[in-house]
């Protein structure tokens, strides 16, 4: 697997390596041991799978606080979408800053999203599946989310705001001026 860092520090972009034949091609998404020699201990407890029938169909920006803070590896099991990572750590010095990563079945990348960051994703085709593991299970009174548009932020989902297709909960989330972190 080869692992490369981004702009904030803990986010990782993954590549299994696929092994391909006429058949089409095998790929191990997740070693424990493996990512243990590369510094990543994650001890994941819960899947996630879901699928967004519209192009342009964007969930997030998410996160889940402490006692249940979650880490996450995304991944795309079919179609692509933008992946997009928040860093919400007060103490950092990439506090609102944000890296946009395109996850698709025919690229086979993965996104490590550790606790501290708001994670959210928009479809770029039809019928996209997003696969990603936890290291907490989900806590609803742990949940929360800042609105996806939120100026301060900057970042380019590749849509305009009215075209977004969201839920009542991500259209009402608060705007990231608004927004208190709960992580240190």
């Amino acid at each position: 697997m080869d692992v490369t860092k981004t702009a904030l520090e803990g986010v990782v972009i993954l590549a299994p390596k696929r092994f391909g034949d006429d058949r089409g091609y095998f790929s191990e998404v997740w070693n424990s041991q493996t990512m243990a020699r590369a510094g990543f201990e994650i001890d994941f407890v819960q899947d996630n799978h879901s699928l967004s029938a519209e192009v342009g169909t964007l969930r997030g920006l998410h996160y889940q606080s402490p006692p249940h803070a979650q880490d996450k590896l995304v991944r795309c099991g079919a179609g692509a979408l933008l992946d997009v990572a928040v860093d919400i750590r007060r103490s950092s010095p990439t506090y609102g800053q944000h890296v946009a990563v395109e996850l698709s079945a025919a690229n086979g990348l993965q996104l490590l999203v550790p606790k501290g960051f708001l994670h959210g994703f928009v479809t770029l085709t039809p019928n996209t599946e997003v696969l990603y593991k936890c290291s907490d299970v989900y806590a609803p009174e742990c949940d929360g989310s800042v609105h996806f548009a939120s100026a301060s932020l900057g970042i380019d989902w590749g849509l305009s705001t009215s075209k977004a297709v969201l839920s009542g909960k991500d259209a009402q989330a608060i705007d990231f001026v608004d927004f208190t972190s709960p992580f240190e």
